[in-house]
């Protein structure tokens, strides 16, 4: 007669649940450490890209004297407040350098709901080579064409009118004259879409009728910034020395600048990295512990597995089991865990317009979550394995119990 054969993913998981509370604690302390470090890798993955994406192939930012990263939190970013304004004359002057190949100048001050009212030229959607959903762009002054986001959150349509306020917070002074929506951008997931796009002219008119400016000359006209590309590689070394020697010209090159903000970002999330790692080591330890005592107190049920026909192997594999069910549970609760942290902080930075981050985001690196959840799983159960598989089942049935 056949005996059936030991169903080893049952029993294991029967013996995972034996101590409830235990088991509750290991898995609260792998998921921990293991969602610590998911979201650590969804936030900065994010981050890049979306430094990358917004930056849109800007090679330097010129601005008003004073921190390169405040130009380019205020002209890339709108994130920050600009240093000033440089006279419109500066385009004609850097549009004149052969090593340029593109200057779009834009001006800041204003406000909608919240979202910033750029005042540039036709270029900048060609620089960050955005599509139109609704609508078509601007061809004067008082037009404007909004970024994906205002249009849903203001509900407006191309046809419809507002009135910009002064100031880039929310209950600033409301301008007299009203623009006109005449399009809606298409989403990009970037800053883009939460911006609300018009003529330079119109930036000028509304602060002239609002008494910000004088009766508008040539040579009174001012901008915020200029967003650059460069025509040669040759530029990176000269021109931000040149625009630097000028007077009230300050130079802003992304790349340095982009670099010092990563590593700012990333002492905070070293530091998130680290709390998982030791929570991660405690997981480790406690599963190893228990593991240990679990051998010890089921010694007699494994010795009558191997009564049964179990082999030695098949005992120190119902101990790895054990482990990888931990794992295998750890590493979903960590990856929910993680993408919902993420969610929630993308929640947060939009009610504030910052930066995007989303927890419907996907990263091959997430592939490290189970791997270390496996790997250390293994670690943890490989000296309670041994001990099973050297139990000495003759030694065991004839101690007296």
């Amino acid at each position: 007669m056949s005996r059936s054969p030991l169903n080893l993913p049952r029993l294991a998981w029967r013996y995972l649940w034996a101590r409830p509370m235990l088991t509750a604690l290991n898995l609260m302390l792998l998921s921990l450490g293991l969602a610590a470090i998911g979201f650590v890798v969804l936030v900065s993955e994010q981050l890049e890209h979306g430094l990358r994406r917004d930056l849109g192939g800007i090679d330097l930012v010129v601005g008003a004297k004073g921190s390169p990263m405040q130009i380019l939190l205020a002209g890339v970013f709108h994130l920050d407040q600009s240093t000033g304004n440089i006279p419109l004359a500066t385009v004609a002057q850097l549009r004149a350098q052969p090593l340029v190949a593109q200057a779009v100048p834009i001006s800041l001050g204003d406000s909608f709901r919240g979202h910033r009212i750029v005042g540039t030229t036709a270029a900048y959607l060609d620089l960050y080579r955005l599509d139109l959903a609704q609508g078509r762009r601007w061809t004067g002054p008082m037009q404007a064409v909004l970024g994906a986001e205002v249009a849903r959150q203001s509900g407006l349509k191309p046809g419809d009118r507002f009135h910009g306020t002064h100031g880039l917070a929310g209950g600033g002074e409301e301008h007299e004259h009203a623009y006109e929506v005449t399009g809606v951008l298409a989403p990009t997931g970037g800053v883009v879409d939460q911006l609300v796009l018009t003529d330079l002219a119109s930036v000028w008119e509304a602060h002239a009728a609002h008494g910000h400016a004088d009766e508008a000359t040539e040579a009174s006209l001012e901008v915020s910034m200029v967003l650059v590309r460069y025509r040669s590689p040759l530029a990176a070394v000269m021109l931000p020395r040149w625009v630097n020697a000028q007077a009230g010209l300050q130079a802003s090159v992304p790349a340095l600048e982009t670099a010092r903000l990563l590593s700012m970002v990333g002492v905070g999330l070293d530091v998130l990295r680290g709390f998982g790692g030791v929570l991660l080591l405690a997981a480790a330890l406690s599963v190893l512990v228990a593991l240990l005592h679990a051998v010890r107190e089921r010694q007699g049920d494994l010795a009558m597995l191997r009564m049964l026909g179990a082999t030695p192997a098949r005992v120190a594999g119902l101990i790895a089991l054990e482990a990888l069910m931990l794992a295998s549970l750890a590493t979903l609760l960590a990856l929910g865990l993680a993408h919902g942290l993420a969610a929630v902080l993308g929640a947060v930075l939009a009610e504030q317009q910052s930066m995007r981050i989303s927890g419907a985001w996907v990263s091959p690196w997430e592939a490290l979550v189970p791997a270390l959840a496996l790997g250390l799983a293994l670690i943890a159960a490989a000296w309670p394995a041994w001990r099973g598989y050297r139990l000495d089942v003759t030694e065991l049935l004839q101690t007296p119990r």
